[in-house]
């Protein structure tokens, strides 16, 4: 099974104005038009047999309709390969009740974006909803390290998700970006964290608009497999961050990097099947 750990979606109709907005912000090529459906049909080209959505709330009022939203999503795809985390702001009135609610409604986790939120992920207020998430066993997924929306920013540096990492040791966290991209000098000091990264967009840059590179530097293979191996492959996850990654393409990358087909078997699906637990 190949499980890509790290997707976006939006409603169908908001998709079409959401990923025009995001892209023309961010001069970010989308590969899918960012609906379910869209998702669905890259990755049946890719062979994605299931993908985890990360909903970020970027307003605390949008807590609510985020998480409805995300809930019928995994009520109307369910067996059919999508299933969406839960959504949290910093600021959400009553966060951990609405931790509470999500766990007891079954969703796995909670997608955090520390730039978008607008709150540094050691903020005091993070470091309570991580806490709180950790004692209910929900799965944490945070952006790590550079976002093209916000150049220069450094609300999700490495040197911070160390020092939450420090407060609150939680196993069922996720640094997306293998912890850090474009910031690889400072992720290496996360890299054997007890803690997962996720593979999305490390070993491909985003593209502009316009086909070209962006100027955020990617791990080549050479240092990818570094880093899965410096973390432990057994706490590395596939992701794709489509739709801002082609399925297909971060497949083939990681493919392709020289790791065993041991390592491979785990990265691509084995280690997500067992964080959900859909082992056995």
């Amino acid at each position: 099974m190949i499980i890509d750990f790290h997707t976006h979606t939006f409603p169908d109709a908001l998709a079409p104005r959401a990923v025009a907005g995001m892209a023309a912000a961010a001069d970010m090529m989308p590969y899918s038009d960012g609906a379910a459906g869209g998702l669905l049909s890259s990755m049946a080209r890719a062979g994605v047999d299931a993908a985890v959505l990360a909903p970020v709330v970027t307003k605390p009022s949008q807590t609510g309709d985020i998480n409805r939203t995300a809930e019928a999503v995994n009520a109307a795809f369910r067996g059919r390969g999508l299933l969406s985390l839960g959504g949290i702001h910093p600021d959400t009135e009553d966060p951990e009740r609405v931790l509470e609610d999500l766990a007891a409604r079954g969703f796995p986790g909670v997608k955090l974006h520390p730039l978008f939120q607008g709150v540094p992920i050691d903020d005091e207020r993070n470091i309570r909803l991580v806490a709180r998430a950790a004692a209910l066993d929900l799965i944490v997924l945070i952006h790590a390290g550079f976002d093209p929306n916000y150049p220069g920013l450094d609300y999700a540096a490495p040197r911070r998700l160390l020092r939450l990492l420090e407060r609150v040791p939680h196993r069922k966290i996720i640094l997306a970006h293998m912890a850090g991209f474009a910031d690889w000098g400072e992720a290496r000091a996360l890299w054997g964290a007890p803690c997962y990264i996720d593979t999305a967009v490390a070993l491909g840059p985003w593209r502009r608009r316009n086909g070209e590179l962006s100027p955020a530097t990617p791990l080549d293979s050479a240092g990818f497999v570094e880093a899965v191996r410096r973390h432990g492959v057994d706490r590395v996850l596939f992701g794709s961050d489509s739709p801002w990654s082609d399925q297909s393409e971060a497949l083939s990358a990681v493919r392709a990097s020289g790791l065993t087909d041991s390592e491979l078997s785990a990265v691509l699906g084995g280690n997500g099947a067992r964080l959900l637990g859909w082992e056995g």
